[in-house]
């Protein structure tokens, strides 16, 4: 199961996780239209998270392409976000 939007990035996070708040920060700053799914408020979130990912880390982030970055740093995200045609 894949909560990723076709159209759309998805991104798991917590509140509490500061790479979290990082890639959360530079898609708002991208403008990237986005989902943003909280762990911690949606308590089957970390286990579909960890299904996509196959780890336990977070931020997981999916493009709509299919592809998936865990802790993605801000050059990663924004150059995958680019050459996916996001940004």
């Amino acid at each position: 199961m894949s909560d990723a939007t076709p159209d759309k990035v998805t991104m798991f996070g917590a509140d509490w996780c500061r790479d979290c708040r990082r890639s959360k920060a530079l898609l708002d700053t991208l403008g990237v239209d986005y989902e943003y799914v909280d762990v911690e408020a949606d308590l089957s979130a970390a286990g579909r998270a960890e299904e996509i990912s196959g780890r336990k880390n977070i931020p997981v982030v999916v493009l709509p392409n299919g592809k998936h970055f865990v802790e993605p740093s801000d050059a990663e995200l924004r150059a995958e976000l680019e050459a996916a045609g996001v940004v």
